[in-house]
């Protein structure tokens, strides 16, 4: 097996280089530059000011008219992991708040929960805010029966929220706050493009109608989804959540702005590099998956340009690297780069779940693959659709157990 070391030179890419920006702001079908007016008052108030009672500093805000119904909670909480992930956070107002380590720095955002837009509402952003609302260095810009399934004839899955207009809006605050608004629009699933998603099965064409504001999203920011992924492997998910959780909180920076209480920032990958063997030990991690923590953290910046590559150029990418397998790359191309079709091939769960909801028995990858073939181009979006809808087969024999490394 390679080296992390012999990777990274392998590649020629430093890990200090500046990781590569995802995209042009406002290059997206739906995405349009700019930060919405923070002034009191502007544009009739549409723009003005933070999200509805935003605690302490506004921070810059944007609103944004999503030209599609939009699911917020359903698009955005793939990026959580678990309750406790001191990066995500939902407030009981419905507020939704992300950090990142964004190419411009670290910085916090806050959603407010979507609504539909009045009639006659423009899908799109308001008008760009005035350079002293921007902060320093920003730049602008058991399975149902199938019965009930089959009631819809075939060919009648509607559009998803065409027609319709979503009203979102967001501040943010740091360094990182220009970019994370005008990335907002890539992470509510503005660039997903589900033409050709037609499902024939009828199944899938019932969740289609059932969830029609779940959109595949992109955060841009590969070794944000890549480390969680790597933490993920081969264990159960509290092992997982309690290793991301341990590590964000001590290594990562608190949260810019008005953040709930104990947030923090993903650290960057030069402290991912240099944590210690006795801390990887403290957060249940053992070596094979600190290493490859390491080694992709030794490459960050040559990860960070997959966003901008085709599928199959950012999967060979993202496997050439040791310990980074299917699975992995899958994981972590659904979530920064937005793909949907990237399939988690070697999940523990998904291929019983789509064998059981598309073909009413318990499949393998093989057969998974199969059952999705049909719907190339979106096979994840179809497989994720089973999973809302909770299809799956009744459960037998013991679940898998828990382990704790910090006690080996």
């Amino acid at each position: 097996m390679q080296s992390p070391a012999a990777a990274a030179a392998a590649w020629s890419g430093a890990a200090d280089s500046p990781p590569a920006v995802a995209r042009v702001a406002g290059s997206g079908p739906a995405a349009v530059a700019g930060a919405g007016d923070s002034r009191p008052g502007a544009a009739g108030g549409v723009a003005g000011g933070p999200p509805p009672d935003a605690p302490g500093d506004p921070g810059v805000s944007r609103e944004w008219r999503a030209p599609f119904v939009l699911d917020l909670p359903r698009t955005v909480g793939v990026h959580a992991r678990g309750h406790g992930d001191p990066a995500f956070r939902v407030t009981p107002d419905g507020c939704i708040w992300r950090t990142s380590l964004t190419p411009e720095g670290p910085g916090t955002l806050r959603i407010a929960p979507a609504r539909p837009a009045p009639p006659g509402a423009v899908p799109g952003a308001v008008p760009e805010a005035t350079p002293g609302a921007r902060p320093p260095g920003a730049t602008p810009g058991a399975r149902p029966p199938e019965a009930s399934f089959a009631a819809r004839p075939p060919g009648a899955t509607p559009a998803a929220g065409a027609g319709t207009v979503t009203v979102i809006r967001a501040a943010a605050w740091g360094p990182g706050a220009g970019w994370l608004l005008r990335e907002l629009p890539a992470l509510l699933g503005g660039d997903d493009d589900r033409a050709g998603f037609a499902p024939a099965h009828p199944v899938l064409r019932e969740l289609s109608a059932r969830h029609p504001g779940v959109r595949v999203g992109r955060s841009g920011r590969v070794l944000e989804a890549l480390v969680p992924a790597v933490l993920e492997q081969k264990v159960v998910g509290v092992e997982a959540r309690r290793a991301w959780r341990y590590l964000l909180l001590k290594f990562g920076d608190p949260a810019p702005g008005p953040a709930p209480a104990g947030m923090r920032v993903p650290p960057p990958p030069a402290i991912w590099r240099r944590i210690p063997s006795w801390e990887w030990h403290r957060a249940g991690v053992e070596g094979v998956r600190a290493r490859t923590i390491i080694g992709a953290a030794e490459v960050a910046g040559r990860l960070e340009e997959i966003v901008t590559m085709p599928s199959g150029a950012a999967d060979r990418r993202l496997r050439s690297l040791p310990g980074i397998g299917v699975w992995t790359s899958a994981e972590v191309r659904q979530r920064a780069c937005g793909d949907a079709d990237a399939v988690s091939v070697g999940d523990y769960h998904l291929p019983s779940a789509v064998g059981w909801a598309l073909a009413g028995r318990v499949v393998d990858d093989a057969g998974m693959l199969e059952l999705l073939a049909p719907y190339a181009g979106h096979r994840h979006r179809a497989a994720r659709l089973v999973e809302l809808g909770g299809i799956r087969p009744p459960r037998r024999g013991p679940r898998m157990s828990v382990r704790d490394y910090r006690a080996f």
